[in-house]
């Protein structure tokens, strides 16, 4: 899944170039003015803005520290990844759906399972750049962790020798099985063949970012320089770690943090993508946006009809409603509440409304002092009010909705019953304060959450928790910030409150999480095994009983583990002023603006 949260793990397409499959993170303003049409005869003219929860705060969701939900839209809009103009995408049925513009993906064998990637004769780069298989390269190296020697600290998961160059949302499982890639530049071709079967092979997506971008970034005088490098860069060992190689690791910092924005990059290479769009311009922070022009050299058969596409930074559900009222903006995702339902109705807004694939959960940290002692977890699990937030927050929208009972599937999923049958966590539907003190037995510890001050949503939850947890003697001080999704993982904090939204397809956010240093993983949460569950998920095709019972079974080690809780499946929202048509619902990571190529503005 991606940060609206993140649905679970840090990415969840197994790898982050196949990001479409992994979890991600969830959770008036100024108004550009509208661009000249750069996208030529198949467009109208015209800008069409819409509003989320999130600030961007990257042009990579890849990385741990990135996982964003909005993050993630950039990435989809670019082509990178996921998204029209790689390989494929998924529609808002989850269905994968391949796009040819730039390239395409075939299942060569089944054992060992091979596939060969071929890119289009014409395929270009938005900056006119021809695309090499060394694009494709490239995303494998970054992937596959192919150049990693590093031996890792059990306990706390901190590198203990030898190197890790690229940072992953996700982790390396599938690519890390993979030889080194079989390449004919004439042909076009990247052929992968993988020691194991993998089961998200068909969500391994290699066109991500632009090679030529890191190799100037990096030194190399060209892209041809930059592939034999690769080639002829030995093998990571673990059991014989090597020095830093300068090279990679001015690769990888491009990559891991050269991404990041807090405002529009001097630097154009960062702006270069695949995909129907290219930003233009940013400003950080709520209350700022980042905008999107037709990307001059698109030649996919999806082409929109309106030349700038704004994302709004606006935090404030009541806000975001302010502003689709006066026309600020055209479409919004709020965090729902009755209140926001109400005030849509009220000026005659459209609601779009759907079941989203998105969970809100209370996660404790393993390896903080406070919660290393399992009675200390169990003991604060047993505050957690779970039917008093649900009632303030989901209720109110959802008059059906039922506190969740699973990490791994939400309410709607036929899967969800049998998980929550098997796993335990409905034995904390309600608050136990004498059982949370006797297991406290005079203590008074302090925890200190994380959660994001600015959604209404968190800040109520942990208020409620607060309270309660309060009462069996705990002392919960407030960790909240607006930067809560690069403290993930800091250490700075005991507990965290926060969402992951799912891609829908693919099973990668079992490592992602769940597994000992996975990406997603940022509470420390460690076992032997889970640990081994996860692996077996990744090598299981076609056998789909087998890797529900994997879940579930990771569902009720965790619960034994008091690992955290999971609180509520968020209701999905989506509305518009009249001003655009053709907007689709859709529960997964990509929101509304998965189908922005159908959007007309009204009357047009």
């Amino acid at each position: 899944m991606t940060n609206t949260n993140r649905w679970r793990g840090r990415a969840l397409a197994g790898v982050a170039v196949a990001a479409g499959a992994a979890l991600a993170l969830a959770g008036c303003t100024t108004t550009p003015a509208p661009s000249e049409s750069e996208g030529g005869d198949a467009t109208t003219g015209g800008t069409i803005s819409i509003a989320q929860t999130n600030a961007a705060t990257a042009l990579n969701s890849g990385t741990p520290d990135t996982n964003l939900n909005t993050n993630g839209m950039v990435d989809y809009l670019m082509g990178a990844g996921t998204g029209p103009g790689s390989f494929m995408y998924v529609d808002n049925e989850f269905n994968i759906v391949p796009d040819e513009t730039n390239g395409t993906m075939e299942l060569i064998s089944d054992d060992p399972l091979t596939v060969q990637y071929t890119l289009n004769p014409d395929a270009v780069w938005s900056d006119g750049t021809e695309m090499t298989t060394t694009d494709l390269l490239l995303s494998w190296a970054i992937g596959s962790g192919y150049y990693d020697d590093a031996t890792f600290d059990p306990a706390t998961g901190e590198v203990t020798e030898g190197n890790v160059y690229f940072q992953l949302a996700g982790s390396t499982a599938g690519l890390d099985t993979t030889a080194f890639p079989e390449i004919d530049e004439e042909a076009g071709t990247l052929t992968l063949t993988y020691g194991e079967p993998y089961v998200d092979w068909n969500l391994v997506n290699l066109i991500n970012k632009p090679a030529h971008v890191f190799a100037e970034a990096a030194g190399f005088g060209s892209v041809e320089e930059l592939a034999t490098f690769l080639e002829e860069t030995p093998e990571g060992n673990p059991e014989s770690p090597a020095e830093p190689n300068e090279q990679l690791t001015s690769l990888a910092e491009l990559w891991n943090t050269g991404y990041n924005i807090t405002a529009m990059p001097e630097d154009e290479g960062l702006l270069v993508g695949a995909g129907m769009w290219i930003p233009k311009d940013f400003q950080a922070d709520d209350g700022g946006f980042i905008s999107f022009g037709l990307n001059p050299e698109w030649r996919g058969e999806m082409t929109p009809s309106f030349d700038e596409l704004i994302i709004r930074f606006i935090g404030d559900p009541n806000a975001q409603i302010s502003a689709l009222q006066n026309g600020e903006v055209d479409v919004i995702e709020p965090q729902p509440s009755a209140d926001t339902v109400a005030a849509i109705d009220g000026f005659g807004g459209t609601l779009i409304e759907g079941a989203q694939l998105s969970y809100d959960h209370l996660d404790l940290t393993f390896n903080s002092e406070v919660f290393s002692d399992p009675a200390v977890r169990e003991a604060f699990l047993l505050t957690i009010p779970r039917q008093q937030i649900l009632e303030a927050i989901v209720t109110p929208v959802q008059e059906d909705a039922e506190v969740l009972n699973s990490q791994q599937f939400v309410s709607n999923q036929p899967q969800y019953a049998d998980a929550v049958a098997a796993n335990g966590y409905s034995d904390f539907a309600e608050p136990d304060i004498e059982r949370a003190t006797e297991l406290l037995a005079g203590a008074t510890p302090t925890v200190r959450i994380l959660y994001n001050t600015e959604n209404p949503n968190r800040v109520d939850a942990f208020q409620l928790i607060q309270a309660s947890a309060q009462q069996a003697g705990f002392v919960v001080e407030d960790a909240g910030s607006p930067d809560w999704s690069s403290l993930l993982g800091s250490g700075d904090y005991d507990a965290s409150i926060f969402g992951w939204i799912s891609p829908g397809v693919g099973y990668a956010s079992l490592p992602q999480i769940w597994q000992t240093n996975g990406g997603g993983n940022y509470n420390g949460y460690s076992n032997a095994e889970v640990d081994a569950l996860a692996d077996e998920s990744q090598v299981t095709i076609d056998d789909e009983e087998r890797l529900t019972e994997i879940q579930i079974e990771i569902d009720r080690l965790s619960r034994e583990d008091f690992y955290g809780l999971p609180l509520f499946q968020t209701p999905g929202l989506v509305a518009t002023n009249g001003t655009v048509e053709g907007v689709v619902y859709n529960g997964g990571q990509t929101g509304a603006i998965w189908n922005t190529w159908e959007w007309t503005l009204a009357g047009e």
